[in-house]
């Protein structure tokens, strides 16, 4: 589990709001009370931390609190990233549509690059074979349907460290 922040609007946190981020940006403790953990610290509970990213997270300082698995380690080895050419004027129910598919993991809209990049929807997908990607690939060409002139999967071939943005450990006093 690990905190993502929108860097624009990082420089307004506080010093405690800070700690948090930096506390929980590269993972919760492994422990029955991770929340507890991160605010014992800095003198505030487990419930008070919530609250603080709580509100962070509507103010669009924090993105989102999420789990982060290791697919890898999950057994999901055959990881592609599907690129679609999707009618433009449909892409954005679609991309909702295809969003909610058991194993897709990311999906988003993306500018295209022509006459070299004709892909405008991304859609992260996992198995534990390329034979189960392409399945669930199979699965996303029939709901986009018309909307779709052509499609590619792009096999992940090594693996990459994931992380959010990370906040420099400094602290808000000035100088």
């Amino acid at each position: 589990m690990s905190v993502s922040t929108c860097p624009s609007d990082a420089a307004g946190l506080d010093a405690t709001d800070r700690a948090i981020v930096l506390a929980t940006q590269a993972g919760l403790p492994l422990v029955p009370d991770p929340w507890g953990a991160v605010g014992r610290p800095l003198g505030l509970s487990g419930e008070a931390v919530c609250d603080r990213l709580a509100r962070m997270q509507e103010a669009g300082i924090v993105r989102r609190v999420a789990a982060v698995p290791n697919h890898y380690r999950l057994g999901y080895v055959a990881n592609g990233m599907t690129v679609w050419d999707v009618d433009d004027a449909r892409i954005d129910r679609l991309g909702r549509e295809v969003a909610r598919l058991p194993g897709v993991s990311h999906c988003y809209r993306r500018p295209r690059h022509q006459p070299d990049w004709p892909y405008n929807l991304f859609a992260m997908l996992h198995g534990r074979t390329r034979a189960e990607v392409e399945a669930q690939a199979d699965t996303l060409r029939e709901l986009l349907g018309s909307a779709c002139r052509d499609h590619r999967i792009l096999y992940s071939s090594r693996i990459l460290k994931k992380t959010g943005l990370r906040l420099a450990g400094r602290s808000d006093r000035p100088g």
